[in-house]
């Protein structure tokens, strides 16, 4: 079997990655907080969590990966959307307008997500299915002298996990308190102390508690649907960087206070964050869009995932429109080549191994590069299949534009430029090559004859000059 070595966070190191129980390899990754649509710094944990998932599937069997993604879907953002659709004069109440925009947002979540090629994961428990474990959750901790009620809160302490909080962002809890931005309330033991439950208005979700109607905390939401859906102990959780402090360092204290006897996750991965044309998105540089906004430019979802996937999970990756035209350019000649054939056999074990390799994407696709110029065309698609690229499900940005019938009009126009340089008819020579270039076909003259390649935009509809 495939050994898989993955870089666990908590430790520092790349480590061989044994699961718990073989039968049952069981992943845990943080997901959205149904608000707004997702903007392309989201899909990128999707899209790395989806290739281990595969590679995961594909060494253990896919019905042996038991893969959990939530939706966070009681939050103060989704409760300020929907108050400012209610003062807009939205009908219904402000609980029913939350229960919409979150509906709605995650429709447009898992469509996008979809577009981007990601397999939907076995369980995706929403936070408000879940509120009652949540619940006896923090009734436990309180009774363990872990959390303690105040003003209609309930807080986490953490001086009672002082000795092991902050190990795996590797800070300490002074230095946590002198650098971070933490919320004063008097109603705090300690400044760091998080909140596992806070009021709530009669208008907002809420819901009844020993503690008054009132909500869940953030951190409080994961802890509670992994300890129900993957137990006490599990192999992998993981997310962006930015949740390593401190929705990760809370969850782990949260977890392992309330089930001593658990290992919580055995293993943590955390992906780089993502930059525009080298810059951090932000909405004040005008870099910052969504990736339902590359959809609606033309941008297939197969590029977007391509782009991605060429730059290693824990580097920063810098999304740029040149990154973008160069992989549709690439994608283009790979479904040329074995787009349309099934993807039999096996994949390359170079590509398994490079994957098996912490993830290393970057080199399967360097392996995938040798295989496009000189391997089998089925087991190119199968490996490609593995990172989720050339699936059929992804493929319709491409077989809408390219038929076999371009193919054969572009090497028809190639053919009458050769000949009429040929015979020095330089007119129609130059037609021929305008004709190319405005549909988006990128010609090389080589002492081997003239050699294409679809460009990025390329438009069928140019070539109809050639019929």
């Amino acid at each position: 079997m495939t050994t898989i070595k993955l870089h666990n966070t908590r430790t520092r190191t790349k480590e061989d990655f044994v699961p718990i129980d073989p039968d049952n390899v069981r992943m845990y990754v943080c997901g959205p907080t149904v608000y707004d649509r997702a903007h392309l710094g989201n899909a990128r944990p999707v899209v790395v969590f989806d290739v281990l998932y595969r590679l995961l599937r594909h060494v253990y069997g896919a019905e042996h990966v038991t893969y959990v993604r939530n939706f966070t879907d009681v939050d103060d953002k989704i409760n300020a959307t929907a108050l400012a659709r209610k003062q807009a004069g939205a009908e219904g109440t402000l609980e029913q307008l939350v229960q919409e925009r979150s509906d709605e947002t995650i429709g447009w979540y898992l469509h996008d997500m979809g577009a981007l090629g990601t397999l939907e994961p076995n369980e995706m428990p929403r936070a408000t299915q879940y509120i009652a474990q949540m619940i006896a959750m923090i009734e436990d901790l309180i009774a363990k002298g872990h959390a303690y009620a105040a003003e209609g809160h309930v807080l986490f302490a953490v001086d009672s996990w002082k000795e092991s909080y902050g190990k795996l962002s590797g800070r300490s809890v002074d230095d946590m308190i002198a650098g971070a931005r933490v919320e004063v309330a008097p109603y705090k033991k300690n400044p760091m102390d998080f909140v596992l439950w806070k009021p709530s208005t009669d208008e907002l979700p809420g819901w009844d508690s020993p503690w008054g109607r009132g909500r869940p905390g953030w951190h409080i939401e994961c802890s509670a649907m992994s300890y129900e859906l993957l137990g006490e102990s599990f192999d992998i959780h993981g997310g962006g960087n930015d949740l390593m402090f401190p929705h990760h360092e809370n969850e782990i204290a949260q977890s392992k206070c309330a089930h001593p006897h658990g290992e919580f996750a055995r293993v943590w991965m955390h992906n780089e964050m993502l930059q525009v044309e080298g810059k951090k998105m932000s909405k004040s540089l005008g870099n910052f869009f969504t990736v339902h906004d590359l959809l609606e430019q033309g941008v297939p979802g197969e590029v977007i995932r391509f782009v991605f996937l060429q730059t290693h999970y824990r580097k920063p990756m810098d999304w740029t429109e040149e990154k973008a035209r160069e992989a549709e350019a690439e994608l283009r000649r790979w479904r040329s080549f074995a787009g349309n054939i099934d993807a039999m056999g096996n994949p390359d074990p170079r590509v398994v191994a490079a994957l098996a390799d912490d993830l290393n994407t970057h080199g399967a696709i360097t392996v995938l590069r040798e295989l496009y110029k000189n391997g089998d065309a089925h087991v190119f698609r199968a490996s490609a299949e593995l990172l989720g690229l050339l699936t059929f499900e992804i493929g319709q940005w491409f077989d809408n534009q390219v038929e076999p019938a371009h193919d054969e009009l572009i090497e028809y126009a190639l053919a009458m430029r050769a000949e009429a340089k040929k015979q020095k008819d330089f007119q129609t020579a130059d037609q021929m090559r305008d004709i190319l270039s405005s549909a988006g076909v990128i010609v090389k003259d080589t002492p081997e004859g003239s050699k294409w390649e679809y460009g990025s935009g390329f438009d069928p509809s140019k070539l109809d000059a050639l019929k």
